[in-house]
């Protein structure tokens, strides 16, 4: 209930830039909703997040965090890991300690 109380509250104080143009996007309707949740958090609109984001792809010149594939290396270690091949458990903290230390 928080977020439609947060989200009306956001539309009534409207964006502080004026609009001259208009985005429009697909997106899957649980990533826009739990997004807006979050941006709504932050006491941010949609229209002032996506401004700011776009203000973050003019001054870095490019997107502004890495995009990348991962390597083989990545990939073969996150696959191990989602199959639980080759971990090592421990009964405690202690434990992993002791072993990190060895």
């Amino acid at each position: 209930m928080l977020y439609y109380n947060c989200s009306t509250f956001l539309k009534l104080l409207g964006s502080p830039m004026p609009k001259t143009k208009t985005v429009t996007v697909r997106l899957d309707p649980e990533l826009k909703e739990n997004a807006e949740r979050i941006l709504c958090e932050l006491g941010l609109t949609v229209s002032q997040a996506i401004s700011l984001f776009y203000r973050q792809v003019e001054l870095h010149d490019g997107l502004p965090f890495d995009v990348r594939l991962t390597n083989a290396t990545t990939r073969q270690a996150l696959d191990d890991a989602q199959a639980r091949r080759g971990l090592t458990s421990y009964s405690s903290v202690d434990e992993l300690f002791a072993d990190l230390e060895a």
